[in-house]
């Protein structure tokens, strides 16, 4: 099989040989942004007068009809090739003839896959991040309806002190705030053009490489031509930026599972969203939640695999970087799929109000509240914290809530309790006195909620 380069070769390459080299079966995913650069290379080229303007003009015609081609089915592209770029340019000679051949003209398939993978990732960045936004708006609409669900906070998952399901799921909006300000990082700082980089060294024809970054939306040319073709920080990032919001999503997964079981019973997840048992006709099970969690150990493990691969290469290019394609890819799809699945999933949630309140009560979490009860009738905090400790412990041997002691049994333990104990403890005081910004009273929450829907009006993307 005749190569693109088979001119300083005597022989044909081993076809097992051929076939561990070749990238074509999962390159096809650059096809679009292969010709989106080739048009873009050619009309500079044209430009330049590198080409003749009817060449120029052949050339775009062919690549054109080719993508509209293989897009509408009527071609199908060629495995046997070996890779995407030699695919679209043996199309292209084989329509337009010898003019096609000029179609590389001061460009090697070194810059031409570091131009494509950047087109193909800064499309996917902004891809996800619409995602992510969508994400925040449903979490946005889920804390403005539950700014008065009460449910207790935890640390260590044990229960620690009243909060709002607002609060709770104002967490995770700051979560993937952060997610999506990483990616934006990522898009401005890989958004230069590679393409004029050549093999490492650049080329001899009086290329503009402006001109082929403004035709493609970069905010200029890199500026360094062996790095042009080595690089794959802007993957790696992008790994390391796909993983966090991975790991974010599976820690939100974990607690949608566990509020799901029989024992929290905090919320019920909808029947799209479920599976049952092809044994046990009573179970209705969080598959969704636990693939999400599942799935974010793929994405660290492509993260993980291109790190490995980059560590040891030399300057400029070499093949190991080919590997640098599936495993993104991968991580790509796997997280599109993930969080509008995960979206949905949160956005049809049925939350049980009276079981997440009643939670609360039971779990003494209001016994910091207590001991700041004390501490406000003159007793140091040390020797209040005592006074709850032991509190506690006598409300476990009764079996109740701090909430559920008489008076008498209060004053037991401390002479100070008075009959206004019962309202500075009980979970509305409790949650509604936490009034800095942040906390959980509604008067905080109500102004976080209305800087959370500018942060969404304002915010509009990534434009590619």
């Amino acid at each position: 099989m005749a190569q693109l380069w088979g001119g300083r070769f005597t022989k044909e390459t081993d076809q097992m040989v051929y076939q561990f080299n070749a990238s074509i079966t999962f390159d096809k995913k650059l096809f679009e942004q292969d010709i989106t650069g080739s048009i873009a290379h050619v009309v500079m080229l044209g430009k330049q007068g590198i080409l003749t303007m009817e060449e120029k003009d052949q050339i775009v015609k062919g690549l054109t009809q080719i993508r509209e081609d293989v897009n509408t089915g009527r071609i199908v592209i060629d495995d046997t090739k070996e890779d995407i770029h030699s695919f679209v340019e043996a199309e292209l000679i084989d329509r337009i003839g010898d003019v096609g051949k000029k179609l590389h003209t001061g460009r090697s398939r070194n810059d031409q896959v570091a131009l494509d993978m950047r087109l193909y990732t800064r499309e996917h960045v902004a891809l996800i991040d619409g995602l992510l936004k969508d994400l925040l708006q449903t979490l946005l609409d889920t804390m403005e309806a539950n700014l008065y669900t009460y449910m207790p906070g935890f640390t260590h998952l044990q229960k620690a002190q009243p909060i709002t399901l607002a609060h709770h799921f104002g967490a995770y909006f700051e979560m993937f705030k952060r997610d999506r300000s990483r990616l934006k990082d990522i898009f401005y700082r890989m958004n230069y053009c590679p393409l004029g980089a050549g093999a490492l060294a650049g080329t001899t024809y009086p290329l503009d490489r402006n001109y082929s970054a403004s035709l493609l939306g970069f905010e200029g040319p890199t500026m360094n031509s062996i790095d042009s073709v080595a690089d794959r920080d802007y993957l790696i990032e992008l790994m390391a930026a796909l993983s966090t919001i991975m790991m974010h999503l599976s820690r939100f997964a974990e607690e949608i599972i566990i509020w799901n079981s029989n024992e929290y019973q905090f919320v019920e997840i909808d029947d799209a969203y479920s599976t049952g048992s092809s044994i046990m006709p009573q179970k209705k099970n969080p598959d969704i939640a636990e693939l999400v969690r599942g799935k974010t150990g793929r994405v660290y493990g492509s993260l993980m695999s291109l790190l490995t691969t980059m560590k040891g290469i030399p300057l400029a290019y070499n093949k190991d970087m080919q590997e640098d394609k599936e495993v993104a890819f991968d991580a790509i799809e796997t997280v599109e799929n993930c969080l509008p699945l995960f979206t949905g999933m949160i956005a049809t949630l049925k939350f049980r109000n009276q079981v997440m309140e009643r939670s609360a009560m039971n779990g003494f979490t209001n016994a910091t509240d207590a001991a700041d009860y004390l501490v406000n009738k003159g007793v140091p905090f040390r020797d209040a914290h005592g006074i709850i400790g032991r509190l506690v412990l006598y409300c476990i041997e009764q079996d109740c809530s701090i909430d559920e002691l008489s008076i008498e049994q209060l004053q037991s333990i401390s002479p100070i309790f008075e009959a206004d104990v019962y309202d500075a403890i009980s979970l509305k005081t409790c949650v509604e006195k936490r009034l800095t910004i942040g906390g959980p009273g509604p008067d905080a929450m109500k102004q976080v909620i209305k800087q959370h829907k500018e942060y969404l009006q304002q915010e509009s993307g990534m434009s590619v």
